[in-house]
């Protein structure tokens, strides 16, 4: 299964909740609050994603986490990337580095084009949509042939 992380999911919900009131500090008891996530996951999330670059932080009495940037501006990808690492569906798929079966892999390409749409896909869902209630409406990007090959469909044996 294909699936993110509870800390991922947590992270989302987070800058989602943040992206709604995108000028004002919060800080992560206020954020726990809002969100109902416990205040050490709360925390820890929210040291990923300064450390990431997504948010910055103020100290005193006005302090708190802000975005770093406007939520239509903050990608599913880069929330992703600061709690998973890149977007990629195998190793060989983010990386230059070869691995131990490269020479006799017949896969490896058709991975690398999967996760690059995926990695498409969540690159054009901005912050903004995700804190929406409304449910989004997603068409792969025009960018990314997700299954452009040369070869022949094979038939399914159906007996």
């Amino acid at each position: 299964m294909l699936k993110l992380s509870k800390l991922c999911d947590y992270a989302g919900v987070i800058m989602a909740q943040m992206a709604r009131e995108p000028g004002k500090p919060m800080a992560a008891t206020e954020i726990a609050q809002y969100t109902g996530l416990p205040h050490p996951t709360v925390s820890k999330t929210l040291k990923l994603l300064l450390r990431a670059g997504l948010l910055h932080s103020r100290r005193g009495a006005q302090g708190g986490y802000l975005l770093a940037a406007a939520p239509e501006d903050i990608r599913a990808s880069d929330i992703i990337a600061a709690i998973e690492g890149p977007v990629a569906m195998t190793s060989c798929s983010h990386s230059d580095q070869q691995c131990d079966i490269a020479a006799h892999c017949q896969v490896g390409d058709n991975w690398q084009r999967v996760s690059q749409a995926i990695h498409a896909l969540l690159e054009s869902v901005t912050l903004a949509q995700l804190a929406r209630p409304e449910p989004l409406h997603l068409t792969p990007p025009r960018s990314v042939s997700l299954l452009a090959t040369d070869a022949p469909q094979r038939k399914r044996d159906t007996r």
